[in-house]
């Protein structure tokens, strides 16, 4: 099918209107207020498992293995690491799913928009007939979303949210913090059993030895099973981002008719300016509307929170 045949067929999925432009402005804007949540049962209840494992790891963890611990320096460095690292994680996952992933305006794809981009002769532009917006190149329709996302690389439930150009970089954190504090766990799980079985069970933590051995179970299968998914999702994030590639497009098997990116550009684009200690912070960027008068905020490509 030519260029232009495909034009004209994805344009006669529905009709663009000349008076849909004032609707289309008017909802953009109202978008652009509001918080970005996505309503789906599966992703909440997701993003709550996460939430809730997170919160079981470090209680066991802290109340379980270190409060009882007769080294202080051993559960006062331990401790303050692994929560630090909690938090850090927990943090990298509420950005994750409440920044805008890239998300194309929707219904932008009337008549009077198109005549306004004074598009070339021949110039070819795609309509996504889901969401009547003009999809952009490296685009992609997400079901769940009911957006076109820009640079989706695939939609997690674990974040209620689509992985795309915008919030890829939390993506990334969010796993890398929990692949860390899950091998910190099964390390800290390992050094408390060898400990239990040199002492008297009752004196290596103050539950009863029963409660404390499946406690313990339960967090070293946690940790060992967040560990091997994290781990895997933080290398092929790496993969994606130095190869300038997409899950969903090397899935669909596109070919790239864009010029790729270089490794260190990939990562800078993603990350943000060349390397420094904000590149592992999820705080970077982050902006308070309410706290601070609207002139001192400092102007940047971060999503407002």
């Amino acid at each position: 099918m030519s260029s232009g045949h495909r034009l004209r067929d994805v344009e006669q999925q529905r009709p663009l209107l000349d008076g849909e432009e004032g609707v289309v402005g008017r909802s953009s804007s109202s978008e652009a207020k509001q918080l970005w949540f996505i309503q789906d049962c599966c992703g909440m209840v997701c993003a709550f498992i996460t939430w809730f494992l997170v919160f079981f790891a470090d209680f066991v963890v802290t109340f379980v293995m270190l409060l009882p611990s007769r080294s202080f320096w051993y559960a006062v460095v331990n401790g303050v690491v692994f929560n630090s690292l909690a938090v850090l994680a927990l943090a990298s996952h509420l950005r994750t799913m409440l920044t805008d992933p890239g998300a194309v305006p929707k219904g932008n794809a009337t008549k009077t928009h198109l005549e306004s981009l004074q598009l070339k002769p021949g110039e070819v532009i795609y309509k996504c007939p889901k969401c009547c917006s003009i999809k952009p190149e490296r685009a992609h329709h997400c079901s769940i979303c009911k957006r076109c996302i820009r640079k989706m690389d695939h939609h997690c439930p674990w974040v209620n949210n689509c992985v795309g150009e915008k919030n890829q970089r939390f993506f990334v954190l969010f796993t890398m913090y929990i692949a860390i504090i899950s091998s910190h766990a099964l390390a800290l799980c390992g050094y408390q059993f060898i400990t239990c079985i040199r002492v008297q069970w009752t004196e290596c933590s103050d539950f009863s030895p029963p409660v404390t051995m499946m406690l313990m179970i339960f967090l070293c299968m946690e940790s060992l099973l967040f560990l091997t998914f994290t781990a895997v999702m933080f290398s092929t994030q790496l993969h994606s981002i130095c190869n300038d590639e997409m899950k969903i497009e090397r899935l669909k098997n596109e070919k790239p008719t864009w010029e790729r990116q270089t490794r260190w550009a990939g990562l800078r684009s993603v990350f943000g300016g060349h390397p420094s200690l904000l590149w592992i912070s999820p705080f970077a960027g982050l902006r308070l509307p309410t706290i601070l008068p609207k002139h001192t905020w400092k102007s940047g490509p971060e999503f407002s929170v």
